[in-house]
């Protein structure tokens, strides 16, 4: 990582979207129970996203699969989003599709895997419980279409409130130049 350049810290994660979708409680009056959308059909999709919870933005794209390509995808799409000048640390899981040799790290990115089996320090698993519960969830999705509009249209969403993404997304751990 070149040392002249302002370094961005990210959170990268993908997250499974299709027609077994998930459930989230609702309000209902004392006495009923609300009917949900369930579905026993198997298709999906899954959406690959980052954020830099300091700028309250992300880069994310749909793919039928997850692995080494979907990740190569996504990392050039993460790369288009960093400030010009930048150099992006992207904090992440380690997928074999993370860690494999075959990646091709754009020159503006470093990868930096988190501790295995500890999903509470990458917060974008916090923005996946947001998305499900104010976009996605108690819903179906008739084809493979509706399932990539609605993962493009939950992020979308996200993105276009970049207070949210910081709010949720902030970690004090992981800020540029704390010392503590």
């Amino acid at each position: 990582m070149p040392p002249d350049k302002p370094v961005e810290i990210w959170f990268q994660d993908e997250m499974r979207l299709g027609q077994k979708n998930t459930r989230v409680r609702q309000w209902a009056r004392k006495g009923t129970r609300p009917r949900q959308p369930a579905d026993q059909r198997y298709q999906n999709a899954y959406l690959f996203g980052a954020i830099c919870p300091e700028r309250g933005t992300g880069a994310a794209i749909m793919m039928p699969a997850a692995d080494t390509y979907a990740m190569q995808r996504h990392l050039e799409e993460i790369s288009k989003i960093v400030s010009d000048g930048a150099h992006a640390v992207i904090l992440m899981d380690q997928a074999g599709w993370h860690t494999t040799s075959a990646l091709e790290i754009p020159q503006n990115l470093s990868l930096m895997f988190l501790p295995p089996k500890s999903p509470e320090l990458n917060p974008t698993e916090n923005i996946w419980q947001y998305l499900r519960q104010t976009w996605l969830a108690n819903r179906t999705f008739d084809t493979y279409d509706a399932i990539l509009d609605a993962g493009c249209e939950a992020w979308n969403n996200l993105i276009a409130r970049p207070q949210t993404i910081t709010s949720i997304a902030s970690r004090n751990w992981a800020k540029v130049g704390q010392i503590e």
